[in-house]
């Protein structure tokens, strides 16, 4: 009996999500007595895998195999089940990504699995049955999960369980797997270059109808530039297309946890509230006082974004020039 987890990464380095799930899925092995181990299906370095190790992995599986470069949930999901056999895994991690929200099903169905996903927490046990909680109507509440199934799928919410860092070593051992040939052919795959990828992102600085215009987006680009941050946007600006869709973060969006959310020019409608209420800290910029956000921020501006941003981003490189 083992712990599994699948550990996503992109372009041969892991996100932050990865080593989350990492040390979640170890902190569960050491409740039920048991060791955690990773998976990996894509082609990276002997060193990077063996940082996993960090996180509490004790034995890193490494899967380098061409016919895995492209992206398949059915075929991903194949490779998985057959290594969770080999390891006698009866636990498996996913981020709760796209690719994690993509094999994780098919994998249960494989498995003959439950699966929770989303959740937010550790498990908590009674015997064999596993209680998981996760949010429910948009983050307004919590339901909790009793799984009895002898075999079990998490799917873990990025940002919702810290990253910790252990003293474990871990082996990296190649596996071979058979792989099923993909009945998708990949014509093109076209990447956003250069942009912070909005869900793994630490600062988020968003805007709304408030800026009156696609031409005024150049001060909340130069915020997010300054402080390192990811730029989002309410769901109207993305519908009238002053901003891409892949922006959009909301109930019908996204869904982010950074640790800073800055809202400049959004009003707080439930619908994008049910996307950024997990931030740790949410800073609400609005010249309406009675806008719906500011009863969701920590910290709040009632003042025209016009002329509280330039005010902002000039202190911002101050305070970085000084550092």
């Amino acid at each position: 009996m083992s712990v599994l987890v699948f550990v996503e990464s992109t372009n041969g380095s892991f996100k932050k999500s990865a080593f989350e799930a990492v040390s979640y899925g170890a902190r569960i092995a050491a409740q039920i007595g048991t060791e955690a181990h990773a998976v990996a299906l894509e082609n990276i370095p002997d060193d990077m895998l063996k940082s996993l190790g960090e996180y509490g992995a004790s034995k890193v599986c490494s899967i380098k195999n061409d016919s895995l470069k492209n992206f398949d949930a059915n075929v991903f999901a194949s490779v998985i089940n057959d290594i969770a056999a080999k390891l006698s895994a009866t636990i498996v991690i996913f981020s709760m990504s796209y690719s994690g929200k993509a094999i994780a099903p098919v994998l249960a169905a494989k498995m003959n699995a439950g699966m929770v996903p989303g959740a937010i927490d550790l498990p908590k046990w009674e015997g064999s049955e596993m209680k998981v909680n996760k949010n429910v109507f948009s983050g307004k509440a919590i339901a909790t999960y009793a799984l009895h199934s002898e075999k079990k799928i998490i799917c873990l919410t990025p940002n919702t369980v810290a990253a910790e860092k252990t003293e474990n070593k871990s082996s990296v051992e190649s596996i071979d797997v058979t792989v099923p040939v993909s009945k998708i052919t990949v014509k093109e795959v076209v990447k956003a270059g250069g942009k912070i990828s909005l869900t793994d992102a630490d600062i988020v600085v968003s805007a709304g109808r408030g800026m009156k215009g696609p031409e005024n987006w150049g001060m909340i680009e130069e915020m997010a530039n300054i402080l390192g941050a990811a730029t989002a946007c309410s769901r109207p600006v993305a519908d009238i297309h002053w901003r891409p869709h892949e922006e959009h973060v909301g109930q019908t969006g996204l869904t982010v946890r950074p640790n800073l959310y800055i809202a400049i020019g959004i009003s707080g409608a439930i619908q994008h509230l049910a996307g950024v209420n997990g931030s740790k800290v949410i800073v609400v910029i609005n010249k309406d006082p009675e806008a719906p956000f500011f009863k969701a921020a920590d910290y709040g501006i009632v003042g025209d974004a016009f002329e509280v941003v330039p005010k902002l981003n000039e202190a911002f490189k101050k305070f970085k020039s000084a550092v």
